[in-house]
């Protein structure tokens, strides 16, 4: 487990740990009453970039803590110039501690919660429930948000859109406020990162209420946002005294056929900074390899045990299997080999497809190779190695991991990297141009090429993921996979300007 200085900002929170959180600093001497204060304060201050000018902002408090924010956001408001209406789920009678207290700061009118009262309103706070809601919005609730929806009217969200599950990542009963913006506080909660309840949030704003961050230091937290902040310290940046051994040697199997897969990973393997990057192909498709990457060794196998003679270089410390190789007995051979052969290894597409039937083997060899292992499955090849999985995608992505022992990437548009110690990272945004094909080849190159570089294997995947994602965003719409490895070299420019 790296130190906790590592990924520090980025934390992400479950909602018991939120809450864990808020008590820390409690005991630590800073009352509830200011730390709700800060928090309606932040959302004052957001809804006041958002709402024109002339616009009436309602406020929908519950009959928690969130309303109690949402009843000093309602204060600050008032005190700004605005016009305010606050509507209450419940009675001022049936609220308690903190947030009864942050009611009687108000001196506004208290409405009931009314699908029909939204004439004028230019945008709606919504402060009735937080991230710990565990169950379907109904009645008035449930009927606001269709009302709301329907009438076009703004949302901003305190903590997370009512009716969004904050350690799941989506809507409750399909029913939840789309928002515009959030406001959370101290850390971001999963329902911010993982799809579909990221696009229920908006832009999310995460704000410091006067939590001191010494209290991370009693919480056990294992899962970040997916970032520089998390791997960029030990990114493998070149000495100055390098040369091409020092970067590593990847080694990466092509296919006989679909030889577009294994010549996009050799590519992204040294766009990313491997050394050397050796291609093992059939002696026919070789010219095909040698001509699409002058940079890229070839290495002929003319007869299965060839596979076993190229592990013999030591230096070739990294390996890519699957992409393009097909779904065969040899490439399923090829794999196990590799597991065996005290290398980091890389299993994609093909790679993980041959397991299907048979991933008792593949977690067998893993648990006894001796290197790090990498599999980066899509939804469809993750089903076939764990068909019993359930949960979200975190969930079933850290169980995964936990079951075979090795770090796992499980691709989408909120990609999670799961290591085996429980340590997870969720990539914050993927731009929908990369669902396109051979993506994910660039990306596995990418694992490898770091892999190859001596990182750590959740470091590398993690690092790879963010990477991928803003070479994408880089190139924009037209985007084919093609373009992502030679859109590389500008991300990395700018991360190397700040490493």
């Amino acid at each position: 487990m790296p130190d906790g200085r590592a990924g520090r900002g980025s934390e992400v929170l479950t909602v018991a740990q939120m809450y864990e959180a808020d008590r820390l600093a409690m005991d630590a001497g800073i009352p509830g009453i200011e730390l709700m204060e800060a928090a309606g304060r932040a959302v004052a201050e957001r809804a006041l970039e958002i709402a024109p000018a002339d616009a009436t902002v309602l406020i929908l408090c519950g009959p928690g803590n969130n309303g109690g924010d949402g009843f000093v956001a309602a204060r600050h408001l008032e005190a700004a110039g605005r016009q305010v209406r606050l509507a209450l789920l419940g009675s001022l009678e049936g609220l308690s501690g903190d947030a009864a207290a942050a009611s009687k700061t108000w001196e506004g009118a208290v409405e009931a919660l009314d699908p029909g009262g939204l004439a004028g309103v230019g945008l709606v706070v919504d402060a009735l429930f937080g991230a710990g809601l565990n169950r379907a919005l109904d009645g008035e609730p449930a009927a606001l948000v269709e009302a709301v929806a329907e009438a076009g009217i703004p949302v901003l969200a305190v903590d997370v859109p009512s009716g969004i599950a904050g350690d799941r990542g989506e809507p409750l009963g399909g029913v939840a406020f789309r928002a515009v913006a959030t406001v959370t506080f101290f850390r971001k909660k999963p329902a911010h990162l993982l799809v579909p309840s990221r696009a229920f949030c908006g832009t999310v704003s995460q704000v410091d209420i006067g939590i001191p961050e010494s209290v991370l230091e009693r919480i056990e937290t294992t899962c970040y946002e997916n970032g520089p902040p998390l791997w960029l310290d030990g990114f493998p940046w070149r000495r100055a005294d390098a040369h091409k051994y020092h970067a590593g040697h990847a080694l990466i199997c092509g296919g006989a056929t679909m030889t577009g897969a294994a010549q996009l990973a050799s590519r992204a393997a040294l766009r990313v900074g491997a050394g050397l990057v050796t291609v093992t192909c059939t002696a026919d498709s070789l010219p095909v390899y040698a001509l699409a990457n002058p940079s890229v060794i070839t290495l002929p196998l003319a007869a299965p045990e060839d596979f076993a003679a190229a592990l013999e270089d030591p230096r070739r410390n990294a390996l890519l299997l699957g992409p393009g190789n097909g779904a065969t007995a040899e490439t399923r051979a090829r794999a196990l080999l590799a597991l065996g052969s005290r290398r980091t290894v890389v299993l994609d597409a093909d790679g993980l497809t041959i397991f299907e039937n048979g991933s008792a083997e593949l977690f067998t060899a893993i648990a006894v190779a001796e290197g790090e292992t990498v599999l980066t499955p899509h939804d469809g090849e993750f089903r076939r190695l764990f068909p019993d999985l359930e949960g979200s995608r975190l969930e079933r992505a850290r169980a995964a991991a936990q079951r075979c022992g090795a770090t796992l990437v499980l691709k989408g548009p909120d990609s999670v990297v799961a290591a085996p110690d429980g340590r997870a990272s969720i990539n914050p945004a993927a731009p929908p141009w990369l669902a396109t094909a051979g993506t994910g080849d660039v990306l596995a190159g990418m694992v490898t090429g770091l892999l190859a570089q001596g990182m750590p294997a959740f470091e590398a995947a993690s690092a790879a993921v963010w990477l991928h994602t803003a070479a994408a965003f880089r190139f924009g719409p037209g985007m084919i996979s093609e373009d992502l490895p030679d859109a590389l070299p500008d991300v990395l420019g700018e991360l190397y300007e700040v490493a």
